[in-house]
């Protein structure tokens, strides 16, 4: 397996494939770079190098007790894109994944990206706070802490169904799409996906989104019920210097799996504009 060793030793797992302008993807919540399938599939066939890495503490990577937070994961990015000499990139990020690639940019990119993608993503910041009273409520993610800490088996099957918004009338219910994102959730770390949590809800990315020049797409679903597209989409695209947002109707939180034909054809749009 193709591997990096990151300066505090854990080994972070990832995929390198093609030739051409480099993608690299970041992937959501408790996932691991496998999430990106449709989308590594597609734009290898386009001619591009894709790139995916398991965050620390997911997937193949080391489950590491310590570094589960927003600023070692963006650390842990800039030593692989270094290590691969990606220049030119675009960094495409999911849910989490969106968090990690604006802090990556913010601080780690310059001279080595050219366009970033933010899809369904947790930016600026998800918690409620003083600051941002219509954030969600911090007991939304106590009890996602609660739930992957003591029912971790259970609660991730559960957790597809919103995800995918397979709760939803006429709802296509794919098992095998449910089956491999629980596949992925419970390749992780219970440490490391545990302390994910605080990363993803209670990092504030506001300053990031501020000081980032290249240009920046926000997809968002207007039915997304993990992330909700007002506190997220509709904030950063008024932080951003240089940005285009899509809001698609009816699009769940999962939906570079839900809707890879359309999420794939607007990402090539933009990465070609």
């Amino acid at each position: 397996m193709d591997k990096i060793t990151v300066k505090d030793g854990a080994e972070i797992y990832y995929k390198d494939w093609g030739t051409g302008q480099p993608i690299f993807f970041h992937h959501g919540w408790p996932l691991s770079s496998d999430d990106w399938d449709a989308q590594m599939m597609f734009f290898l066939d386009q001619g591009f190098r894709v790139i995916a890495h398991d965050r620390r503490g997911h997937g193949r990577s080391t489950q590491t007790a310590t570094g589960n937070e927003m600023d070692t994961y963006a650390s842990d990015v800039a030593e692989l894109v270094e290590a691969l000499d990606l220049r030119d990139a675009v960094h495409v990020g999911h849910s989490t994944g969106g968090g990690e690639v604006i802090r990556y940019v913010a601080r780690h990119g310059a001279g080595r990206v050219a366009k970033a993608v933010l899809i369904s993503a947790v930016t600026p910041l998800m918690a409620k706070t003083e600051n941002n009273p219509d954030g969600v409520p911090i007991s939304v993610f106590d009890e996602i802490r609660e739930n992957t800490a003591k029912n971790r088996p259970q609660y991730f099957q559960d957790f597809t169904v919103p995800f995918y918004g397979y709760n939803r009338e006429g709802a296509k219910i794919s098992q095998g799409v449910r089956d491999n994102w629980w596949r992925q959730g419970m390749m992780g770390g219970i440490k490391a996906l545990y302390d994910c949590i605080k990363a993803f809800s209670a990092t504030d990315f506001t300053e990031d989104l501020k000081s980032v020049d290249v240009p920046v797409l926000i997809l968002h679903g207007d039915d997304d019920q993990i992330v909700p597209y007002k506190i997220s989409a509709e904030k950063a695209i008024k932080l951003v210097k240089n940005g285009k947002i899509i809001i698609y109707p009816g699009f769940p939180h999962g939906m570079p799996t839900t809707e890879a034909a359309t999420i794939n054809a607007d990402l090539l749009e933009f990465i070609k504009s």
